[in-house]
């Protein structure tokens, strides 16, 4: 079901790899409630995914850029708010790697040039895209940026390595520049921690067959999944949260704020009991 709620409004969205991915479905919701958008993915990810299907669909143009540097950010921007006609209305960075998760490197036996590249891209991309934005005055006022969470920032999870401090890193870089760009353009900042959800990038993690399973134990509402993500998002991009900033926004069937469910507490008895 559409309801206009961005109708008018423009932006650029990073990171949609294919049909499973978070970006994807935001995209194809931004269009269905009246958005128009520039689609971008660095150029490797652009050959191992579909994105032009999803810009065919959409009516998106698609620029290549490396999220790591900022020459590409620039161009970005620019030709983003030269084809779409104005100032960004909203950006979704939907980035996120490891080097040692996918090399299946330890995180007591990390490498360290490989742990940096995780949080240039991660993470530190994150602030790139911000100050390119800030620096070239490129959002409207109430404007809204959203980046992609995990709740691995703030609890452990074993097997989610060094993603785990990306993504702590991601959320305090979103809440510090988030308030220069609400101070000084009326700009939202926001990161949502989503469920574990099976996207090409979820399915690296070891392990996560098994947690997904967990997590739908433990959340009283089961896992939000990619298409939930991205109504949750639409909401963030539109003009009926232009109050919400610097948060950190868990969207995840209630999990964040278990201790344990009675579904869980049942399968570890039938488990002693077997």
């Amino acid at each position: 079901m559409s309801y206009g709620l961005l109708k008018g409004k423009r932006g650029i969205i990073f990171g949609a790899l294919d049909e499973n991915s978070i970006a994807w479905k935001t995209a194809e919701r931004v269009h269905e409630e009246g958005g128009s958008f520039v689609l971008t993915n660095a150029p490797i990810a652009m050959r191992m995914g579909t994105i032009n299907q999803l810009a065919e669909k959409t009516g998106a143009k698609i620029i290549p850029a490396d999220a790591t540097s900022l020459e590409d950010l620039e161009k970005l921007v620019s030709e983003s708010v030269e084809v779409l006609g104005g100032k960004l209305d909203f950006v979704l960075h939907s980035i996120g790697m490891s080097v040692n998760v996918r090399k299946g490197r330890a995180y007591t036996d990390q490498k360290y040039d490989w742990t940096a590249k995780g949080w240039d891209v991660s993470a530190g991309s994150f602030h790139k895209v911000m100050q390119v934005l800030y620096k070239q005055d490129a959002m409207n006022e109430w404007g809204s940026i959203v980046a992609l969470s995990y709740m691995a920032a703030q609890r452990v999870f074993p097997d989610y390595n060094d993603m785990a401090d990306n993504k702590a890193f991601l959320e305090s870089i979103a809440r510090s520049f988030g308030y220069f760009f609400g101070r000084d353009k009326n700009v939202r900042v926001n990161t949502i921690s989503q469920s574990p959800t099976p996207t090409t990038a979820g399915k690296g993690v070891k392990g996560f067959d098994g947690f997904i399973s967990y997590a739908e134990k433990m959340s009283p509402l089961g896992n939000a999944s990619a298409l939930d993500c991205a109504d949750y998002t639409i909401s963030l991009f539109s003009d009926l949260t232009r109050k919400v900033t610097l948060q950190n926004l868990f969207h995840d069937g209630g999990f964040s704020n278990m201790g344990v469910s009675d579904a869980v507490m049942q399968a570890f008895e039938e488990q002693q009991n077997s």
